[in-house]
């Protein structure tokens, strides 16, 4: 994790791949998806280039309800994102937020990062 609590993983397949092997983890793994964004896909539609980026916002309400209960604000970082991107250079990279960021953000007991951490685990299997 660096200090902005983002995680960065290199991932050996296209954007939409990614996505769709993160997708296909997390309902094999019993979590919702919620969302599926296409920032470049929208872009375009708008008649603007960008560069490949995608986003999937997935999770368990078993594991952010507490979260929410006990920090309202905790909606601004749940359910989880993992955002697809491609560089300028042409590599793929997933990005989440670390799990233990989002718990000392919003000055929660640590304990509660655990039903956010397997989000990362699930990303980096999308990457590989």
């Amino acid at each position: 994790m660096t200090a902005s609590g983002i995680i960065d993983l290199a991932s050996s397949h296209s954007v939409s791949d990614t996505i769709d092997r993160l997708e296909s983890l997390a309902k094999s793994n019993g979590l919702l998806v919620f969302a599926r964004i296409d920032f470049s896909g929208e872009a375009g539609r708008a008649g603007l280039t960008m560069l490949p980026m995608q986003m999937l916002l997935f999770g368990n309400p078993k594991a952010g309800t507490p979260l929410l209960i006990q920090a309202p604000r905790s909606g601004l970082d749940l359910p989880v994102k993992a955002l697809a991107w491609q560089d300028a250079n042409g590599k793929v990279w997933v990005s989440l937020n670390d799990a233990n960021y989002v718990v000392r953000r919003h000055g929660l007991p640590r304990e509660l990062a655990h039903g956010l951490a397997g989000a990362a685990e699930l990303a980096r299997k999308a990457a590989e």
